[in-house]
């Protein structure tokens, strides 16, 4: 089983043990993806102080098919490892946002694995961002739904 575990979570992430989850004798490279709260955006018309994420009550499920459509498409003989969580709720500049591990024989697997399943999660899994700034101005993104 390619995917080895999936979650939204309102709890901090831990990427090592993401990373440890992965991890085999198999796997020659391991490549990690950490997302995290940044001060601007090019929506922000000032300093970016917070976010709020939330979700869909079935973002779980939708980031489960989304890790699993990845490693079917990309790792169609099912020797790659992935595991993915995106956190919800309030989230300050600095904190992490998504952890997505893959682990692979080889390096560029990994590494196309792991970039395709970020963008992916952001593109296809319903979870969304409220935008908070030093001004008090707020702004909603990702409030589409996935196709």
């Amino acid at each position: 089983m390619p995917v080895i575990h999936t979650a939204v979570t309102t709890d901090p992430i831990d990427q090592a043990r993401l990373e440890r989850a992965v991890s085999s004798a198999h796997a020659g490279a391991r490549v990690s993806f950490a997302g995290l709260i940044r001060d601007h955006d090019e929506e922000a018309e000032g300093t970016v102080v917070r976010l709020d994420y939330s979700c869909h009550p079935e973002a779980g499920k939708f980031l489960a098919d989304v890790a699993n459509a990845v490693a079917a498409e990309l790792d169609p003989a099912g020797e790659a490892v992935l595991a993915v969580e995106h956190r919800v709720g309030s989230l300050g500049v600095g904190e992490v946002a998504i952890v997505a591990v893959a682990a692979s024989a080889h390096r560029r697997e990994a590494f196309d694995l792991c970039q395709a399943l970020v963008d992916r999660v952001k593109a296809e899994v319903p979870i969304w961002k409220h935008q908070h700034e030093a001004s008090g101005r707020a702004s909603w993104s990702g409030l589409g739904l996935p196709q």
